[in-house]
């Protein structure tokens, strides 16, 4: 019998079958349909096929014959990826539009910021009359959820090819761009992979790497930070030039729960998103919803799961436009698979096996493949082109009414504008918001309120289009106590804090009353070194087979910040690189070799790896019994090893280190910090802690805090009474480097920490001597997705002491 589900593939496929008789009788101006390529032209198979995955040249390839096949269609290169491969975009509209197509841009762009209209509100209205919805489309952040970058080029051909008057009305009305990808190298590595494990036992894993060169799938955790070429691109030469009102972000998500996810967002919402925004998403996500579930599509969800509360992944919602993130279910990968009803599970707001106000229809099982996820999100993405379309005015208003608040005059009472206190690292602070569009000045000196601004002092006026991107980053976050019936954590989508300032020790200032500025303004320093030369730093990364986006991060940060090693000057030369489980396993470790770094990473992974018959043999396997005894030999005859957060967890137990985890066991409702910016008091005797405040800062996830044997010798914190005599016979000596304050009200600067008085006193990086060389032991991520500029010197300590 079948299901319900293919009764939706048969209705698609004939509405499909309607289209392309309709397109061969009729044309739209200047392009014939028949003329436009249809994608199995270009890749050989219909997008949406199974087992079929397309390769980053042919998707390219696609765009370019539409570019010269259908005048609806402006396709170019905006840059480079990591890996070198085409950045690009395709800009879609009818053909009168894209003729006009900077005078629509110029529209958009005086509409995002008031300021430059004269006349305010009455030419505004003459602009919005003229404009055009902006909507953006993105495909393919993260390359194994590959249904959307096929259904870029599905969406793209119904756009250019179609004479439905849905689609005349679409074309006329609002301007999309379309990014077939947001990670072109990972759609390669991800279909290198498939079709590499194709028939085999293995098809249909993921790929034993990241499917970024350097952060996976943290990649769309990059929206604010922007440290990813990508990002930047997107961020520089679409969002920035566009300022689209609607952005649609389209994603896959886990097999078991519902078919679709589509906002509203569950609570809490970041209190800078304008109510506009709030409002936006609501409406159209519910919009979509509704349509949707008219047209027979089944298990849909709005208002669960996912919440609007990081601007990590909502760069729109700090500029004017709405971010609509879809989640279709996956497969694996491009290979069908068979869900059946007691499969089903729920998530947060909702149940997949009973019908709700925010979940149904019910999707009661069945075979799920590719073709479902691109009927899904086609049908998703033209129900919100038609609702921009039907509402261009009221879209292009309230992007309007978003940017009148932002650049009010502010009032006696209101916040006026943020100072920033000059650092060394600042800079690295500014570049970020002025990627923003956040404009920044230099304050005349003055007295404001009990604080004086010193002369030239960057400062941040409240009265401009983006300031609530400033405000979000700059300011602390007080994530809500959110807590179940039963007193468990509701867990958030991402982490809970984002303040910039404290993750790169900015001091900022509030400003609260007028005052004058002038272009120009401070420097912000860089740290110096000695002109001293010796010897070669050669340190290394573990890498396992299994993908570990800290791992990425690691290798990330130490190629552009390098030059931060605070005894840099003192090696005639520095090496890095990756070292992998067999390296270990045959005591590869040369005495070039001075330090070994292991980023987060839970501590079975590290041993075990992936086990025997989940992957291919060679991608089995982790460092085992045999690279422990290895890795305790090179210590033992003065070699570091750097272990960070998850995988301190993994040295304490193999190494048998006289420390405890006090966080190991805690049940959630008494213990969970989940991505929270804590404080922490350092050491400034140790060498590791060289250059730092007295008081710094930890990126607390998942992380360990730190207890140590009173039998052991030790230092710093830690230091014994003096009745204590030190342990004889090679028992390791324990430094207390960074612990968390004494009094648990002191330990949370921004996120939610609930039961912080678990890790009160308790210590946060700790140092272990054996024989001739350490063990460190960080139990946060101090180099933290990029961002954490406050504690990468204690990184780099750790690395060239």
């Amino acid at each position: 019998m079948k299901n319900q589900c293919n009764l939706i593939v048969l209705r698609r496929a004939l509405h499909h079958a309607a289209v392309l008789i309709l397109i061969t009788s009729v044309s739209l101006g200047a392009t014939a349909a028949a003329q436009v390529p249809m994608p199995k032209d270009t890749l050989g198979f219909t997008p949406g096929d199974d087992r079929k995955l397309a390769s980053w040249a042919s998707i390219v390839d696609y765009f370019k014959r539409l570019d010269v096949a259908s005048d609806r269609v402006k396709f170019e290169e905006i840059g480079k990826t990591t890996m070198g491969a085409p950045f690009v975009y395709a800009t879609i509209s009818s053909p009168e539009n894209l003729k006009r197509i900077k005078k629509y841009e110029e529209i958009n762009a005086k509409l995002a910021d008031p300021r430059t209209i004269k006349s305010s509100d009455a030419a505004a209205k003459a602009l919005i009359k003229e404009g055009k919805t902006i909507v953006l489309i993105t495909c393919g952040v993260h390359s194994t959820e590959v249904g959307s970058t096929l259904s870029s080029m599905l969406i793209a051909y119904r756009l250019a090819s179609s004479t439905e008057p849905e689609i005349k009305k679409i074309l006329d009305n609002t301007i999309i761009l379309m990014v077939p990808s947001l990670n072109p190298d990972g759609v390669d590595i991800v279909k290198n992979w498939y079709d590499k494990t194709l028939g085999t036992p293995y098809e249909g894993t993921e790929p034993p790497e990241l499917y970024h060169k350097y952060v996976g799938h943290d990649n769309n955790r990059d929206w604010y930070a922007f440290t990813q070429v990508e990002t930047q691109l997107t961020v520089d030469k679409i969002h920035n030039v566009w300022h689209p009102q609607i952005v649609h972000d389209i994603h896959q998500q886990g097999a078991f729960g519902s078919r679709l996810f589509l906002p509203p967002y569950m609570p809490p919402v970041e209190p800078n998103v304008p109510k506009q925004i709030v409002e936006g998403y609501t409406e159209l996500g519910n919009a979509m919803a509704a349509d949707l579930r008219k047209q027979g599509f089944q298990g849909i969800t709005t208002n669960s799961t996912y919440d609007a509360w990081t601007p990590a992944r909502a760069y729109s919602h700090y500029h004017g436009g709405v971010r609509i993130l879809s989640e279709t279910a996956s497969a694996r990968l491009a290979t069908p698979i068979n869900v059946s009803f007691d499969q089903l599970r729920g998530s947060e707001g909702y149940d997949a096996k009973k019908e709700s106000a925010n979940f149904g229809p019910i999707w009661k099982g069945g075979e799920w493949k590719l073709r479902n996820i691109t009927d899904y999100m086609t049908g998703a993405a033209f129900s919100l082109l038609n609702h921009a379309a039907n509402n261009r005015e009221k879209w292009l208003s309230r992007f309007y009414e978003i940017g009148k608040e932002a650049v009010r005059p502010r009032k006696d009472g209101e916040l006026f504008g943020l100072a920033l206190v000059p650092s060394w690292n600042g800079q690295e602070i500014v570049k970020i918001l002025e990627r923003g569009g956040i404009e920044i000045e230099a304050a005349k000196g003055s007295s404001i309120g009990e604080t004086t601004i010193k002369e030239g002092t960057r400062v941040i006026r409240a009265a401009q289009p983006y300031f609530a991107l400033a405000k979000g980053l700059l300011e602390s976050q007080k994530y809500p106590n959110l807590l179940d019936e039963n007193g468990h954590p509701i867990a958030p989508y991402d982490v809970t804090g984002h303040t910039l300032s404290l993750l790169m020790d900015v001091k900022v200032i509030p400003i609260f009353q007028e005052f004058e500025t002038y272009k120009g303004g401070w420097g912000f320093g860089s740290g110096g070194g000695s002109s001293r030369c010796y010897g070669t730093l050669d340190y290394r990364i573990y890498k396992s087979h299994v993908p570990s986006m800290d791992e990425g991060w690691s290798r990330w940060a130490v190629e552009k910040y390098e030059h931060m090693l605070p005894n840099r000057a003192r090696y005639c030369s520095v090496r890095h690189d990756s070292i992998r489980n067999d390296q270990l396993n045959q005591n590869y470790l040369s005495n070039s070799v001075n330090v070994i770094i292991f980023p987060d990473q839970s501590p079975l992974q590290i041993l075990n790896g992936y086990a025997k018959g989940t992957m291919p043999d060679e991608y089995t396997g982790g460092v085992g019994k045999e690279g422990v005894e290895n890795l305790k030999k090179f210590v033992e005859a003065g070699g570091t090893l750097v272990f960070m957060n998850r995988s301190s967890n993994f040295a304490i137990r193999e190494f048998n280190l006289p420390i405890k985890d006090v966080t190991a066991g805690l049940a959630r409702k008494d213990f969970y910090i989940p991505g929270s910016i804590l404080r922490t008091e350092l050491d400034l005797t140790s060498p590791i802690a060289k250059g730092m405040p007295q008081q710094s800062i930890a990126w607390f996830e998942n992380g360990p805090a730190f207890e140590v044997d009173p039998s052991a010798w030790s230092t710093g914190f830690s230091r014994p009474s003096a009745d204590k005599k030190p342990p004889e016979g090679g028992t390791p000596s324990v430094t207390v480097i960074a612990k968390y304050p004494a009094d648990p009200k002191q330990i949370l600067l921004s996120g939610w920490a609930l039961g912080s008085d678990k890790i009160a006193g308790k210590a946060a990086l700790v140092e272990v001597k054996i024989g001739k060389g350490k063990i460190i032991l960080f139990g946060f991520r101090p180099q933290y997705r990029g961002q954490s500029l406050a504690t990468f010197p204690l990184l780099f300590n750790a690395i060239s002491q």
